[in-house]
C-alpha cells in the first residue's frame, strides 16, 4: 500500500483539512443509505478526519475508523463523539482480524481512487469482504472518467483568510498525462511556511469496477448518481456474495 499522502499525513496540513473542506453535505448520502440498510455496524475506511464516523457514533451506531495517516486520526479523536469510535491506524488489511459481523462498510471522497495499483485495490476489497456479516454491504463513491471533471479542478495561487485570521494563498496543479491516472500537486502558504501536497487518483469505468468487486466476491446491487455532484460521480452499492466470482 502507498504513503497516504502530505494533505492527510502532515501534521500542519491535516489540522487545517476541515476548514478547507467544511462543507461535508455529500456524507448526507451515505447517512441516509446506512439508514436506509438499517445498518448497525460500519467500517469506515480511509476516514480521514472522521467527519462521517462521529457523526454516525453520535446516532448510535458502532463505527470502526481505519486510516493510515495518523495525523488526521489526531484531529478526529479530538472531535465530539469520538470517543465512541473505534479508531485503527491502519490500511484495510487491518480487518483482517475483524469478526465477519459488520453490516456495512463504506469508503467516502476519493478513498475509492487512491488505489493506484490493482493489487493492492483488490487486497483491499477482499479484505473488506472478509469482514463483512453473509450478505454484507460495500457502498463507495468513484468519479466518472466520462465527465473528465479534473480538468475543472486546477487553481491559480487563491488568496484567502482562516478562522483565525491568518492569510493564507492555495493552489493546485493537475495532470492527466498518465490517464487513467491524474495527478494532483498543491500547496498552501501560511505567513513565510509553505506546505505542499501531491496525489494521484485512479480512474475505473463502470465496467472495470463491477469487474473487480466481482472477482473480490462481490455483486453490484445498484448504481445511483451523487445527489452533491450530478453526473460526476457514481454512488456504487455492492452486497457481499456467498462466493467471490472469477471474471476476465
Amino acid at each position: 500500500m502507498r504513503e497516504p499522502d502530505a494533505t492527510f499525513a502532515d501534521p500542519r496540513q491535516a489540522v487545517l483539512y476541515d476548514l478547507f473542506d467544511h462543507d461535508r453535505s455529500d456524507l448526507d448520502a451515505y447517512v441516509a443509505i446506512i439508514e436506509e440498510f438499517d445498518a448497525h455496524g460500519v467500517i469506515d475506511i480511509g476516514c480521514g478526519t472522521g467527519c462521517l464516523a462521529v457523526r454516525l457514533a453520535e446516532n448510535g451506531i458502532r463505527v470502526i475508523a481505519v486510516d493510515a495517516a495518523a495525523a488526521s486520526l489526531d484531529v478526529a479523536r479530538a472531535k465530539p463523539y469520538a470517543d465512541r469510535v473505534t479508531w485503527v491506524h491502519a490500511d484495510a488489511t487491518a480487518l483482517d482480524g475483524l469478526v465477519p459481523e459488520w453490516d456495512l462498510a463504506v469508503m467516502t471522497g476519493n478513498v475509492a481512487q487512491v488505489f493506484v495499483d490493482d493489487a493492492d485495490w483488490m487486497e483491499t476489497l477482499r479484505a473488506i469482504r472478509r469482514a463483512l456479516r453473509p450478505e454484507g454491504r460495500l457502498v463507495f463513491e468513484t468519479r466518472r472518467p466520462e465527465a473528465r471533471d479534473w480538468e475543472n479542478w486546477a487553481k491559480p495561487p487563491t488568496p484567502g483568510t482562516l478562522p483565525d485570521g491568518r492569510e493564507v494563498v492555495t493552489d493546485l496543479a493537475v495532470d492527466d498525462s498518465a490517464y487513467p491516472l491524474v495527478s494532483l500537486a498543491g500547496s498552501v502558504a501560511i505567513d513565510r511556511e509553505i506546505l505542499r501536497s501531491s496525489s494521484t487518483l485512479r480512474f475505473r469505468t463502470l465496467s472495470e469496477i463491477d469487474s473487480d468487486l466481482g472477482r473480490a466476491g462481490f455483486v453490484v446491487t445498484e448504481v445511483r448518481d451523487a445527489p452533491d455532484r450530478p453526473g460526476k460521480e457514481y454512488v456504487v452499492l455492492a452486497q457481499r456474495g456467498r462466493a467471490a466470482r472469477h471474471r476476465a
